[in-house]
């Protein structure tokens, strides 16, 4: 793959706030190249509400969802590539914040749970599946980007 550059656009405003006495929102807004708007704050345990907007995306949330949205679109490709069907996929990935090695705080551990479903007349025994996810997570562009312990456990039945 070429290299490519990939952009996003914040933006945050003080508005009326004093700002110096260090009780300004830190809601913000992202913008991406497809003209997606996403509404982003720092995390409401890290700078307590009203603050913060819980309702918005943080940073930490985004890093967990990246590394799960990249593990999927590897996963979703190599079964397709091996002519399988996969009807859903889906996953409750955590993140968990704490000390790395130098004593800093960083996401220390992110850990994906997929399940997926598949259906049709070729389907993949657990094994078979076991080793799609880790060809996704050694293939995964942003799993390759940092330092954090991402972990894949693989949701099995229904």
């Amino acid at each position: 793959m070429a290299d490519h550059e990939y952009r996003a656009r914040i933006h945050w405003s003080r508005g009326a706030a004093v700002f110096t006495d260090n009780r300004y929102s830190r809601a913000h807004r992202w913008h991406f190249d497809g003209g997606v708007e996403v509404p982003a704050s720092s995390s409401p345990q890290v700078v307590r509400v009203p603050l913060s907007d819980e309702h918005a995306v943080d940073p930490e949330e985004a890093l967990v969802a990246a590394l799960s949205s990249c593990h999927m679109l590897f996963f979703l490709s190599f079964a397709a590539a091996r002519g399988l069907r996969v009807d859903e996929y889906s996953d409750e990935a955590t993140g968990v914040m704490g000390k790395n090695s130098a004593g800093r705080t960083a996401m220390v551990r992110v850990t994906l749970h997929p399940r997926v479903s598949l259906s049709g007349e070729r389907l993949p025994t657990r094994a078979d599946l076991e080793a799609l996810h880790h060809r996704a997570h050694e293939e995964c562009f942003i799993a390759n980007s940092v330092t954090t312990t991402v972990d894949v456990e693989p949701v099995w039945g229904t």
